[in-house]
């Protein structure tokens, strides 16, 4: 290995020659350390890393964490270089969201840090554990105005449930630890450790390092008893019971005993976006499709990892009826009675071990094991509505003017999608829409911009989600479903799915703008006009870009398609025909397709 790195980049041994000599030394594999042998920063922390169970690191290197990221492949961690810093934060969020156990994003300083903040912001907000490490300016020059010197712990602590810079090389370990720890337990967020630049290469000896035994996977902690039989009195009276099975759910892997819940006591059940598969969505108990009355009509609410905010439109009116109960179910205890203050019984704890807590406490408090019944107005009302939407949607769906409608599309997709695929989907309406056009019926296998609202996640999603089953060695696939203006976020991450022979298929929902666009005689009009041309509206993108052009040129196979016949045989080639290349299908629409008319806006905004 030695031998071909000076073999194919002669040119990397001096990228340091005038700062410290660059040192390859440490692209040993791992092994039993001699009592005199000396470790520098970059290995020692690697070494951390995997110790503590971390299996991948997504990064951008440069000066100074080059030999961080060489010393995290010597280590055996699975390094995947990115081309961009935020697609590398969001692709390392992804892993802990997935697998429970946080990945690392790579960085170098300065400006590399800066924009991993998003992903630690993303993480932070959708409750995913994550580590990013940002090598920084070398100790003795802090303050001097050194390369790409910036307040990189200060800025991170804004960002991050914990964030330090190691105060030596012994302490490495020990830092990345407590780093990892606090990533996962309590509600999971990010964490930031911070390496000076001359720490990178510094050595030390073997047997002063305080290497730390792996952290145990987080506590689960059971609610107050009699709050549980609280909740249960309140929902065995309810006339029209709701369970809301958010994100949290998903990321707690409470699918098992949640659907116990659920089943066993015959209660209609609401996903969010990414709560969607920990029961499957054609579940006969599922009332996805009536959202909007199913939230307005409820009088008692059970939330399971689900926050009352901009998705759940806070739980108040008009979304919600005035006098509706909740009873909230949150590994955070602080997130209890949000914004609906007394009308909560709160429930902090585990989902996993909270909702089998409610199913035995009705055990035990009604001899007959309580079901609500089948036969009530509230399902009558709850499976018309239900009945209305899905007519609606199929409707559009079979509508075969040109350009396509969203629902045309998606309706081709859902047709072809394997039930166990991994769907990313993210944008405006392709992602709005996705949500009910594209079921999941596994937990943990939609990503999508989640609470944060972050658009250009997908394509760091899609690499994570597809390095990870590849790591497990799945054959599961990744459908990466993108709205045009969310597509070009980071869509030179294309190169990277290619570099890594990662065989996920794109599709660009492209409707040549942000939510709607303009058509080709549109813009050509304004272009004609010169004083016009840069009066194209704020929401207009270049008419009919060929995406799919992009992915050839980095040795994929791209797609053109403008009829739904043509879809059919896209999806056909890269999903049955040659399910191994990484693929893209780019989908024209009509500029002005929107979504099916709504009972309410998308977000609910004060009356004051």
């Amino acid at each position: 290995m030695l031998f071909s790195i000076r073999r194919f980049f002669p040119g990397l041994l001096h990228i340091r020659k005038h700062l410290q000599p660059f040192q390859l030394s440490k692209i040993r594999k791992h092994s039993t350390m001699a009592a005199d042998e000396q470790l520098d920063g970059a290995t020692i922390l690697c070494r951390a890393l995997k110790t503590q169970g971390v299996d991948y690191v997504f990064g951008v290197v440069g000066f100074p964490v080059i030999e961080v990221g060489m010393a995290a492949q010597a280590a055996g961690l699975r390094y995947i270089g990115m081309r961009n810093e935020q697609s590398a934060s969001y692709a390392a969020s992804a892993i802990g969201y997935l697998t429970g156990r946080p990945a690392v994003c790579l960085v170098v300083s300065g400006p590399g840090m800066i924009h991993a903040i998003a992903g630690m912001a993303n993480a932070m907000v959708n409750g995913w554990p994550l580590i990013v490490v940002g090598g920084s300016s070398d100790q003795d020059q802090e303050s001097m105005g050194a390369f790409q010197e910036f307040p990189q712990v200060e800025s991170a602590r804004l960002y991050t449930k914990y964030t330090a810079r190691p105060s030596s090389l012994e302490k490495i370990p020990a830092f990345i630890e407590k780093a990892v720890r606090t990533s996962m337990y309590g509600r999971p967020g990010a964490c930031y450790i911070d390496i000076a630049g001359n720490m990178v290469n510094q050595r030390t000896q073997a047997s002063s390092v305080q290497f730390v035994e792996k952290c145990k996977a987080a506590p689960k902690m059971m609610a107050d008893s009699a709050s549980v039989s609280q909740a249960v009195r309140l929902l065995a009276g309810a006339s029209r019971p709701l369970v809301v099975v958010g994100k949290g759910a998903a990321i707690g892997q409470a699918e098992q005993n949640v659907r116990q819940f659920i089943e066993s006591h015959q209660l209609p059940f609401l996903p969010t976006p990414m709560g969607k598969g920990v029961l499957p969505d054609d579940h006969p108990l599922c009332v996805a499709p009536a959202r909007s009355r199913a939230l307005l009509k409820a009088d008692v609410i059970v939330l399971l990892g689900a926050r009352l905010n901009w998705i759940l439109h806070f739980g108040l009116p008009p979304r919600f009826d005035p006098n509706v109960k909740f009873i909230q179910v949150d590994i955070c205890p602080e997130e209890l009675g949000n914004n609906v203050g007394k009308k909560v019984i709160g429930l902090a704890g585990s989902i996993d071990l909270v909702t089998d807590q409610l199913t035995k406490s009705f055990a035990s408090l009604y001899r007959s094991s309580f079901q609500y019944p089948s036969s009530t107005p509230w399902w009558d009302e709850l499976k018309a509505k239900i009945d209305v939407n899905v007519k609606t949607s199929e409707a559009l769906a079979a509508d075969t003017s040109l350009p396509m409608n969203y629902y045309t599309v998606f309706a081709k997709i859902r047709q072809y999608l394997p039930k166990d695929a991994i769907v990313v989907n993210e944008g405006s309406n392709t992602m709005d829409i996705g949500r009910t056009m594209i079921p999941n019926f596994l937990p943990r296998h939609r990503l999508d911009a989640g609470t944060f609202g972050t658009m250009g996640v997908g394509l760091g999603f899609a690499i994570a989600a597809a390095e990870w089953l590849k790591h497990i060695g799945s054959s599961k696939r990744v459908v990466c479903i993108e709205g045009d203006s969310a597509f070009g976020f980071s869509g030179m991450e294309l190169e990277t799915a290619l570099r890594y022979n990662l065989p996920i298929l794109f599709i660009v929902i492209n409707n040549n703008g942000i939510t709607f666009g303009i058509d080709e005689d549109f813009y050509k009009a304004v272009k004609d006009d010169k004083q016009e041309e840069y009066q194209l509206p704020p929401l207009a993108l270049l008419p009919n870009s060929r995406y799919d052009k992009m992915i050839e040129a980095f040795g994929g196979k791209g797609y053109f398609v403008q009829t739904p016949e043509e879809l059919e045989k896209a999806l056909d080639s890269c999903l049955n025909v040659d399910p191994t290349t990484p693929s893209l299908i780019n989908v024209m629409i009509s500029p002005s397709a929107d979504r099916k008319a709504q009972d309410f806006q998308w977000l609910t905004r004060s009356k004051m």
